[in-house]
């Protein structure tokens, strides 16, 4: 195919190569009638002409037909014609003067003809088109087929069968489970995304961030949660993404990612992230609607937990994932599904480290996630952001907040507290990092543990764990496992089996 291809385009610049030099000669000169030269013919310059004409001379008319050369040409004096005197015609085609002139009966002038330039141009521009057109035609036929075959290459281990991931008995469940066991780990292919967002039908707006908006959709009668982004935000989209395919990234406490789509709505493009979908919403939607049993709290610190510990854990292997800190952990990030457990989400902040050149990935401003849950470290900008280990740290500070807001929840003999953000009678509404500074890193306040957690053992057990998780040294903070580990112990507490 490629050989053939070749030899056409060949073919194509010397058809285009023949035309100019065949215009180049036509031009080179012009052949004109001539009554007084041998063979009746002369020639001249391409920027000459042919010229025929009559005069009256006593009484008779006598016809000239000749060349002329440019410099005589020029001003057309040649040209002009005398009324009833003299009718001169130049012309500038070849043999263009090979028609007799008459005065009587007197008839229209004849226009000059076209010029040699332009007939030149009238020629050379269609056919140089005509040629370019055919090239460029090849050029994008040849290019889909590159493509298509760069893609069938590319993709000989995962193959893009949607007829096969997408069949109609299929549940977006099967297709996820189907990609998860077949070794990628990475998410579907990208064809079965693309048909999967453009066959979404959205609902109703159920969020609205920074970023944009989340609605909830149907995808085959399943809802489906719909983050849209708009163009200029374009980097966060890919980042995030980029994130939620990495290889062994899926896990149940890891919000599981369905598809990613830019759409042209035809005024500007939006660009799709398509998810699982929760209708408990957040944790602060769920905890500032319900309270939650000690087994509850438990079951949801866990899986939250469990979450972070998968991110920041490095699968060694050719299937495997890398370090991930989430860097912007808060209750409103944290999804609550209908089994209780809970799914930790919005991964556009997350920075991966790279174990084989201990590298971050990661954008160049470190000073980023919500202000009222960054570590003392960040806020006073002491962090080390050329250790990976800095920023798993931050995270775990978060955490503790995140178990804080939980805790005041879980309603111990009918006992609870109301919901609240982490110094919510410390700092204003809408803090500043400054506001933040002051209170985490010069005063080292925290928030406050009620003393009625004392007389609950898993409650004084959470108290003792936040208060590891938010130290003021980073390097005394627990790591994500040890708080995994830590949690799941509660469950044998004796207050929570009674």
């Amino acid at each position: 195919k490629a050989n053939a291809y070749d030899i056409f385009v060949d073919t194509v610049r010397k058809v285009i190569l023949l035309l100019c030099l065949l215009l180049i000669v036509i031009e080179l000169s012009l052949r004109c009638v001539c009554q007084l030269c041998a063979n009746h013919t002369c020639e001249t310059t391409a920027d000459g002409a042919c010229w025929n004409s009559v005069m009256l001379i006593d009484g008779k008319e006598e016809t000239d037909k000749s060349c002329l050369s440019p410099s005589k040409l020029k001003g057309q004096v040649f040209c002009y014609s005398s009324r009833n005197v003299s009718k001169r015609n130049c012309c500038f085609t070849d043999f263009c003067n090979n028609e007799t002139l008459h005065l009587h009966p007197e008839r229209p002038l004849e226009e000059p003809g076209w010029s040699r330039l332009q007939l030149t141009v009238l020629i050379l521009v269609p056919s140089c088109l005509l040629c370019v057109g055919i090239l460029l035609g090849v050029f994008v036929v040849q290019g889909h087929r590159c493509a298509y075959s760069r893609a069938r290459k590319q993709d000989q281990e995962e193959p893009l069968d949607d007829q096969m991931l997408m069949s109609t008995d299929k549940s977006l469940k099967d297709l996820i489970y189907d990609m998860s066991t077949s070794g990628s780990g990475s998410g579907l292919p990208l064809l079965v995304q693309r048909t999967i967002a453009r066959t979404i039908v959205l609902q109703e707006t159920i969020g609205k961030g920074r970023f944009g908006e989340v609605w909830r959709g149907k995808w085959r009668g399943e809802d489906v949660a719909v983050k849209i982004f708009s163009s200029r935000d374009e980097r966060s989209w890919f980042r995030e993404a980029e994130i939620y395919q990495t290889i062994m990234l899926r896990h149940e406490n890891i919000l599981g990612f369905i598809a990613a789509d830019n759409k042209d709505n035809g005024s500007w493009t939006q660009l799709w992230l398509v998810s699982e979908y929760h209708e408990h919403g957040s944790l602060y939607d769920y905890l500032n609607r319900y309270t939650v049993s000690l087994e509850g709290m438990i079951v949801l610190a866990l899986s939250v937990a469990s979450g972070l510990a998968h991110l920041h854990m490095e699968i060694i292997g050719t299937q495997g994932k890398p370090a991930i800190a989430h860097r912007d952990l808060k209750s409103k990030n944290v999804l609550v599904k209908k089994n209780g457990t809970a799914v930790i989400a919005d991964l556009g902040l997350a920075v991966k480290h790279d174990s084989s050149t201990n590298s971050i990935d990661m954008p160049s401003n470190h000073r980023v996630g919500t202000k009222r849950y960054m570590a003392p470290e960040i806020l006073d900008e002491t962090i080390n952001i050329t250790s990976f280990e800095s920023f798993k740290r931050a995270d775990i500070y978060s955490l503790g907040l995140v178990f804080w807001e939980l805790a005041r929840r879980c309603s111990v003999r009918g006992l609870h507290e109301d919901f609240q953000l982490p110094y919510y009678d410390l700092v204003p509404s809408d803090p500043t990092i400054e506001d933040m500074r002051k209170v985490v890193c010069e005063q080292k306040l925290r928030p406050n543990v009620p003393n009625q957690w004392q007389s609950c053992e898993a409650l004084r057990v959470m108290g003792k764990l936040m208060r590891e998780c938010w130290h003021a040294n980073p390097a005394a903070r627990l790591t994500a496992l040890r708080v995994k580990k830590t949690v799941s112990q509660l469950s044998a507490i004796k207050d929570v089996k009674d």
